[in-house]
């Protein structure tokens, strides 16, 4: 072999033995790398699992605590005996309002909630007929359950344009109907008027019902009464005047100390409704005149149509959902007139104004005159369109152990604004518009003695995040701790590979 061979072949030799030493240490460094690494993340792994079967509740840096369960309805929901299954149907597992709803299971075991899909449980598509792709909310106790949509976990502030998030006391609320032992029955008066659960007001009957309440039907030449297990009786702008029996038996009926809900649109033609009248002077309000509101503030109107209008609501106990909200639409109202101030005390009555028009509102009652300004004939003023009336019947008597008997009446001047038809063009049942079908359904659910269903909890839809010193602590920990410690384990490793070369 030549020199020049035998050189070559050792610097061969020497590279070939660096190779397989380069190779041999980088296998080993990179062998224990990788398994650190996989440790690391096996045990990032393991700590999310172990994190998120403890279902701890979210650190609600909101102002609000918009998504924490608040005080009341933790106290609401603490001793409910029976059990809840709230389903979120084609939700995310991460939906901040489904991770609201799990906090109820840390307050009581017997309250669940699950988020499905509707493959995996297409019984309750079936069931509750939730069309493909969208999202629903079921809350069921038993063989009572409620019904819920994205849109009634949400109301919107007209005045400050910010919406508010109403899910806890939507989902409280829901979970307290189901759970309650007694069903509100609510008949609707039959034979006096057009509309009826099977005419115009199809879907409100279906809203009631998903409320949990029983809906009816009455007629009372057939039944000679007011059934004693009624709690609210709906009484729809009558067309022909109540007969003498029917008369006595829903004199009785407020008597008793029981509720009505009173809807009345515009009258049209001048009518002798005498026994009609007779119910209203229980309550007293003066019997309704022949006439129409006309609205001319712009702010308080439709476009281009005066008699459709935004009354102005007032806050109480049934409209406080509804209060500083983009409000109500009422089409063809009517004014409301009552008694005076004193004559309703001297008949133990108490009036609230729920609703009224602008000052510059007018009421005709001459439909011949076809100009929408006003003249000479209409009166104009601020008009009461929505009231409620509590009639005393006794005083309660601590010494006999009696409470007080009262009965409740919210009377509206309209009732148009909650039927199954579209006003126009608009593509939607006029029930749905607006806030007119909250309005409805808080009212019953003040006059069935509902009040939760009607609880409000935030007050607005500002999100200003605050943090205590504990949350302040946990935040620098995550986002300071965590990298630090990994970066000092990293030097530590460093440091004794250095010392073992």
């Amino acid at each position: 072999m030549s020199k020049k061979e035998k050189v070559k072949k050792e610097d061969v030799e020497k590279e070939n033995k660096f190779i397989q030493i380069i190779k041999k240490k980088w296998l080993i460094e990179g062998t224990t790398t990788l398994a650190l690494v996989s440790i690391i993340i096996a045990a990032f792994i393991c700590l999310n699992i172990f994190m998120h079967n403890l279902e701890l509740t979210p650190i609600d840096l909101s102002q609000e605590q918009l998504f924490t369960l608040s005080e009341a309805s933790k106290d609401k929901v603490r001793n409910i005996n029976k059990d809840v299954n709230i389903y979120f149907v084609g939700y995310t597992v991460d939906d901040p309002n489904a991770e609201l709803s799990k906090q109820y299971h840390s307050v009581n075991e017997k309250i669940k909630t699950e988020i499905v899909t509707a493959e995996n449980r297409p019984d309750l598509v079936q069931k509750y007929q939730i069309q493909p792709g969208s999202q629903a909310i079921i809350i069921e106790c038993g063989e009572k359950s409620k019904f819920l949509v994205n849109n009634d976990l949400y109301t919107y502030d007209a005045k400050t344009y910010e919406g508010i998030n109403i899910a806890e006391e939507k989902l409280t609320s829901s979970i307290i109907t189901v759970t309650s032992n007694k069903i509100p029955k609510i008949y609707f008066l039959e034979g006096y008027s057009t509309y009826s659960i099977a005419n115009q007001m199809y879907f409100l009957g279906g809203y009631l019902a998903n409320e949990v309440n029983e809906i009816n039907q009455l007629n009372i030449l057939s039944t000679g009464k007011v059934p004693d297990d009624c709690d609210t009786l709906i009484i729809c702008t009558p067309e022909k005047d109540f007969d003498d029996m029917a008369t006595n038996a829903i004199i009785d009926y407020i008597n008793s100390g029981r509720n009505i809900l009173w809807l009345n649109s515009e009258v049209t033609r001048k009518q002798d409704f005498s026994n009609v009248n007779k119910v209203l002077a229980v309550y007293g309000v003066k019997p309704f005149e022949v006439g129409t509101i006309i609205e001319t503030d712009p702010d308080k109107m439709l476009a281009e149509a005066p008699n459709i209008i935004f009354p102005t609501v007032n806050n109480s106990v049934p409209t406080k959902t509804i209060y500083n909200t983009e409000g109500v639409i009422f089409i063809n109202a009517t004014k409301i007139n009552t008694l005076s101030e004193e004559e309703l005390s001297n008949l133990n009555i108490s009036k609230q104004i729920l609703l009224s028009t602008s000052s510059k509102s007018f009421f005709r009652s001459d439909f011949s005159i076809q100009t929408i300004s006003k003249t000479e004939k209409d009166e104009e003023g601020e008009f009461v369109v929505g009231a409620e009336l509590v009639k005393t019947i006794s005083d309660a008597n601590e010494e006999e152990g009696k409470s007080a008997v009262k009965s409740k009446m919210i009377i509206l001047g309209d009732n148009d604004f909650i039927t199954d038809y579209p006003i126009g063009n608009m593509n939607q049942a006029v029930l749905t518009l607006a806030r007119n079908k909250d309005l409805i359904l808080n009212s019953m659910a003040y006059l069935v003695d509902r009040e939760e269903d009607i609880i409000v909890r935030k007050a607005n839809g500002n999100v200003a995040y605050t943090v205590t010193k504990q949350q302040d602590s946990i935040i620098k920990v995550v986002i300071f701790g965590v990298p630090g410690i990994i970066i000092l384990a990293g030097i530590i490793v460093w440091i004794v590979r250095r010392r073992r070369k």
